[in-house]
């Protein structure tokens, strides 16, 4: 069955109230264990327990102040940039309970991930992150190549594409020489991984399935990830596509400088 295009908005509000009830969960078993280790740790010394429980107690606090930085973010309200350097650390401890708590609650896992991409995506907007496209790094997957395509273009698309007009790698070629940012096509996370490495960008640009997208937006952090999820109007992985004109409206948005030629052109 065609999966189509993805036309439903992804709401933030959902991954921020799995996060919130993550911490709410955590603070829980963090009692229970302080709770638990209290008598023994009393015996040690009568200011253990006040201490643990201080210290845990602070740790919570600032996980809490994560949240409501997430939050403001999201309603473009500034907030510290302590803050803002732990958001995503507090993200990637909570994930896999926010998963879990929204199964539990009957949301499915996609729908979660689309939250999860969209809040991400906020968050760098809201830092105003700005990059030389030659630090800006733009990767998407191989199956955006049109399957009957006889051309090898992992790698190395700016020399290998034909741009025939089959599939939107071509278009992505295009916007490279147009923009200047580096294009790479990969086959999976480990080689997305590498080409991050080998190119040391400052930025990066991924075009992806929600799975994907999440899990590489995690695996570069601190490195700031936006993500563009890819229409499947034939099911996963097999000629994707994605939206040219939110690409475009993205890397501009990531560029310290856009050529002349390139501004007034958004779609």
């Amino acid at each position: 069955m065609e999966e189509g295009l993805i036309t439903e908005r992804p709401r933030k509000r959902l991954f921020i109230a799995l996060l919130s009830l993550s911490l709410l969960v955590v603070g829980g078993a963090v009692y229970a264990v302080w709770r638990v280790s209290y008598l023994g740790l009393s015996e040690i010394n009568a200011y253990l327990p006040m201490i643990l429980g201080s210290v845990l107690a602070g740790l919570l606090l600032i996980t809490g102040l994560g949240i409501v930085g997430i939050v403001g973010a999201i309603l473009g309200v500034p907030f510290l940039s302590m803050f803002q350097k732990r958001t995503y650390a507090l993200i990637n401890a909570l994930f896999p309970i926010a998963i879990l708590l929204g199964k539990m609650f009957g949301f499915d896992r996609r729908k979660i991930e689309r939250s999860f991409i969209a809040v991400s995506n906020q968050i760098i907007h809201h830092q105003h992150i700005k990059v030389p496209a030659d630090k800006l790094l733009v990767v998407t997957p191989h199956c955006l190549q049109l399957a009957s395509c006889p051309h090898k273009i992992t790698r190395d698309p700016m020399e290998n594409c034909k741009r025939c007009g089959g599939c939107d790698i071509g278009s992505l070629v295009s916007l490279a020489e147009e923009l200047g940012f580096h294009f790479f096509v990969v086959t999976g996370g480990t080689l997305a991984r590498q080409t991050v490495k080998n190119i040391r960008p400052k930025a990066v640009l991924a075009i992806a399935c929600e799975r994907d997208l999440t899990s590489g937006i995690q695996d570069v952090y601190p490195l700031p990830a936006v993500g563009v999820m890819n229409i499947r109007p034939y099911g996963p992985c097999y000629n994707t596509h994605v939206d040219m004109a939110l690409v475009r409206q993205e890397i501009e948005r990531l560029l310290i400088n856009v050529p002349a030629k390139a501004e007034g052109t958004n779609g």
